[in-house]
């Protein structure tokens, strides 16, 4: 059996039994199975090992030394109404597997288990769990429907492409960098579809203009009675995307006073409710995007260091439209077909006048905008030929210089430089010790190592 993805977390099991050989032969077997495992002998451990960390699926014998699973469940439950719970039992009966339903567990089953039917068991849980995280993801934000992040011929792109390919499979954070419209969170949601974690949620939010309250809630969740009109508990996107995918989008423009919590589940992976004092764990992979320099922002003070460290592990650069207008072409017979089946018109060509027209614009609102008007266009054609008049393109126009380029490519040396910068100083300071440094920037040594070796820092001891 494979429980989970190759590449993906195990699916962490809490398995509470006080006989030590039924122990040690469920935990071997679930183990070989590809979960990971933690083990608790009585109602008082298995609480502290059930606060200590996420925990996906519960085994618990009905009889333990200080209580018995009724109590266990009910506890269990009023942290986290949705795990799992499996009972197992030597003394089962009608009346006693009822009474455990009743408290919540999801299955009960009779000793001696068969082990094979308890992977079954724990598997089906699992997947039951996906599935309500995805109707939780689908309550709180759809996924971006739109074109595919690699459309086109260019350089910029097919550079983009093998940078993403590169770094699809893996777990790290991902900044995204790229002017407004120009298919960021296009490329966020492939990177996720693509990636070790498809199967589990996607979730994005856009943190541009909301107030610190509102995000904070968003975020990380709320419990009953935490501000006015709270009056539920309610999950937020971070666990909502437990062992899935957390997309930041605009994070420049995260509140500063929510940064310092969102580090925390970057790095420790734990978070609070707004009201709760208890704290939550959970595994997600972070993408954030931004359209501004970050770099700029963290020497402003408006922006974190140590936070901008953590989200930019890797980092890719979506380049704006009129730096390819090469792509324009197969870009605008994509976004015509998707109109095509969407909306109640037939197909529609371009006139050799109206693609000149496209490729000569500015595009400011990049892909985004360049969809708008030819969606635009649709509605104003009668024959099956869009004409340049049909477009709308009567202000800005591309410049013969590739200045926008260049722009881009200054706000890239620009975070480039800072960190550069920001790296040789640590190192200065803490006399060429890569760990200490490490402590001072708060990244992970490891994370420092690659940052040197990228940027082929020298490291002198004193």
């Amino acid at each position: 059996m494979t429980p989970e993805q190759p590449g993906l977390p195990k699916a962490h099991i809490l398995l509470v039994e006080d006989d030590p050989a039924i122990r040690r032969g469920v935990k071997e077997y679930l183990t070989v199975s590809g979960f990971e495992v933690s083990e608790a002998d009585s109602c008082a451990a298995a609480q502290v090992q059930f606060a200590a960390s996420r925990v996906d699926v519960v085994v618990m014998d009905f009889h333990l030394p200080d209580g018995n699973a009724i109590h266990l469940i009910t506890t269990f439950k009023s942290i986290d109404r949705d795990v799992p719970i499996v009972v197992l039992t030597g003394h089962g009966s009608i009346e006693l597997a009822v009474r455990t339903i009743q408290a919540g567990a999801e299955q009960f089953l009779t000793k001696p288990v068969d082990l094979a039917s308890l992977a079954v068991v724990i598997d089906k849980c699992l997947e039951n769990g996906r599935n309500r995280r995805q109707v939780a993801r689908d309550q709180v934000g759809q996924a971006r429907q739109t074109h595919a992040p690699f459309i086109g011929t260019s350089a910029a792109v097919r550079d983009l492409e093998a940078q993403a390919t590169r770094v699809v499979k893996s777990h790290v954070p991902i900044l995204i960098l790229g002017e407004t419209g120009a298919g960021k969170g296009v490329l966020a949601r492939w990177l996720h579809v693509n990636g070790p974690r498809a199967r589990e949620p996607y979730v994005d939010l856009n943190c541009a203009g909301l107030a610190r309250e509102l995000v904070e809630s968003e975020l990380f969740g709320h419990e009953k009675g935490a501000f006015t009109g709270a009056t539920t508990a309610k999950a937020g996107l971070i666990e909502v995307a437990h062992r899935g995918t957390v997309f930041l989008d605009e994070i420049g423009d995260l509140d500063l006073a929510v940064q310092p919590k969102l580090l925390k589940v970057l790095e420790e992976k734990r978070f609070r409710r707004v009201g709760d004092v208890r704290e939550r764990t959970v595994d997600v992979r972070f993408l954030a995007a931004a359209n501004q320099d970050l770099a700029k922002r963290a020497e402003e003070k408006s922006f974190r260091q140590d936070l901008l460290y953590r989200i930019n592990t890797v980092t890719l650069q979506v380049p704006a439209l009129r730096d390819r207008p090469e792509d324009i072409p197969v870009l605008a017979a994509a976004i015509l077909e998707s109109l095509a089946r969407d909306m109640p018109y037939g197909k529609r060509t371009l006139t050799a006048a109206a693609m000149e027209a496209l490729q000569d614009h500015d595009w400011p609102g990049n892909v985004r905008e360049l969809r708008n008007a030819l969606e635009h266009a649709v509605l104003l054609t009668d024959g099956a030929a869009i004409d340049v008049d049909a477009l709308g393109l009567t202000r800005r126009r591309r410049p013969a210089a590739a200045a926008p380029v260049a722009s881009a490519v200054s706000s890239d040396q620009t975070l480039r430089s800072s960190e550069i910068q920001e790296i040789t100083r640590a190192l200065q300071e803490e006399g060429g010790r890569v760990e200490r440094a490490a402590q001072r920037l708060g990244v992970p040594r490891s994370s420092l190592y690659q940052k040197i070796k990228k940027y082929g820092i020298a490291v002198s001891k004193s």
